[in-house]
């Protein structure tokens, strides 16, 4: 299975995204770009790629663990970035801290099970919503148009193990779809002893 641990945010700071994203596509350069399935927006902590079934019960006992290590946090998705000429996102605001911990101990949990992870490098907190088609697309626009995004406040209270079925169909432009295999809540204390 292809997996990875996520933050999935909630319907209401989704659906204020989608409102902002809607106004992008009216942009020039709009058609360039392969926007995201809005059912599959999350904050990926630590892309695993393809994992074993055997491995599968000890992942789950390390991020369980993590999740009960680590106290709920306040998110807000904000503004916008975008990674060379080739993928536009929303960033996160408020605990990045926190968020930054979760994805620390995401990727520890993967790496003691036995998977083989990819460089270790520091978490950029982004969901992507396009990818551009070809050689790439100019997204400065686009940041530029998101650059006042704020969306609404909202507790984190999971860390999500999440499935990615590649298309199969060959459909042009069909991307991956997500699956939640499993949520555990954030069950730490804010005093630091969690």
């Amino acid at each position: 299975m292809r997996l990875f641990a996520a933050v999935l945010p909630p319907a209401g700071p989704l659906a204020e995204l989608g409102a902002a994203v809607d106004a992008l596509h009216a942009l020039p350069g709009a058609e360039a770009l392969r926007w995201t399935s809005r059912p599959g927006w999350h904050f990926t902590l630590a892309f695993m790629g393809e994992v074993e079934d055997a491995l599968l019960p000890e992942l789950r006992t390390r991020l369980a663990r993590a999740a009960h290590r680590t106290p709920p946090f306040g998110l807000r998705l904000h503004g916008g970035g975008h990674f060379g000429r080739r993928a536009l996102w929303t960033g996160a605001a408020g605990e990045l801290d926190a968020l930054r911990l979760l994805a620390e101990r995401a990727d520890a949990a993967a790496r003691r099970t036995g998977i083989p992870m990819e460089e270790h490098r520091r978490y950029q907190a982004h969901l992507t919503i396009a990818r551009a088609r070809g050689e790439g697309a100019p997204l400065t626009p686009f940041v530029a148009a998101l650059e006042g995004f704020e969306g609404t406040r909202w507790e984190v209270g999971g860390l999500a193990l999440v499935r990615s079925n590649l298309p199969v169909g060959g459909v042009p432009g069909e991307g991956p779809r997500y699956e939640t295999v499993e949520v555990w809540p954030l069950e730490g204390r804010r005093d630091g002893a969690g």
